[in-house]
């Protein structure tokens, strides 16, 4: 997920910064440059399953890293600056509390999509495969174009994020998108439970939160909190908040 935040961030940066576009122009070639990645790079690689799909999208995100940092357009290893901040029905977004309502509104946007995505028969798909892709697939479902279809979602949601990380940071270089960001992803998501909506929101919380509240602990809040989270993968493997049933 972490490369196609990346992606959108730096579409977004470039076409804004060096091209001087509109950011609500460059929005949709954001999403269109992740989508065309996520096809790329999932058509051959969504034949491999569970750890080895996970480690090769890692990959993916680190190749996208040393990308940025190796060519002129993109700034280099110094990355970009200057990326012009939006401005919507006269309302100039600049301030840390403006973006963060509008991240609380794009938040709203992703679960609300996300549970009608849930309860359509995509949706359902999705559910089919993740639970047993062999018996999935011998009950028709093209279990290859299902998982792309969910990398292409996935992507479009990452190239939002992205494009919206970039124009209020008004900045972005390759350490913005490591691989420690792309493993706090995972974390969030496995922490609180897979397929589970509201399981992956509490992920998130706490995988944010969590260490900023041990900050007073100094040196040992990180090893505090990793032995918090083995715990958490010892005494709820699935998850705090599961699916039903799990």
């Amino acid at each position: 997920m972490c490369s196609f935040f990346a992606v959108g961030a730096y579409t977004v940066g470039i076409l804004s910064h060096t091209f001087g576009l509109n950011f609500w122009l460059t929005l949709p070639v954001a999403v269109g440059a992740a989508v065309i990645a996520g096809i790329v790079i999932g058509t051959p690689t969504l034949r491999l399953r569970s750890d080895y799909l996970a480690i090769v999208t890692l990959g993916f995100g680190e190749i996208v890293r040393f990308t940025a940092r190796n060519l002129d357009i993109t700034g280099g290893a110094s990355g970009i600056s200057g990326i012009q901040q939006p401005w919507l029905f006269g309302w100039h977004i600049n301030t840390p509390l403006e973006f963060y309502y509008v991240f609380v509104v794009l938040a709203i946007i992703a679960v609300i999509v996300c549970v009608r995505l849930q309860h359509s028969r995509l949706g359902r798909a999705w559910l089919y495969v993740r639970h047993d892709e062999d018996a999935a697939e011998a009950m028709g479902i093209d279990t290859v174009r299902v998982k792309l279809a969910a990398y292409v979602i996935g992507a479009i949601f990452g190239s939002i994020g992205g494009a919206f990380f970039a124009v209020n940071l008004s900045a972005i270089s390759p350490e913005s998108f490591s691989f420690q960001q792309s493993v706090l992803i995972l974390m969030a998501v496995i922490l609180g439970g897979m397929g589970k909506i509201p399981g992956v929101i509490l992920g998130a919380f706490i995988v944010v939160l969590a260490p900023e509240l041990l900050r007073d602990l100094g040196e040992y809040r990180l090893l505090l909190f990793a032995v918090g989270l083995l715990l958490v993968m010892l005494f709820r493997p699935s998850g705090i908040w599961p699916v039903r049933g799990k």
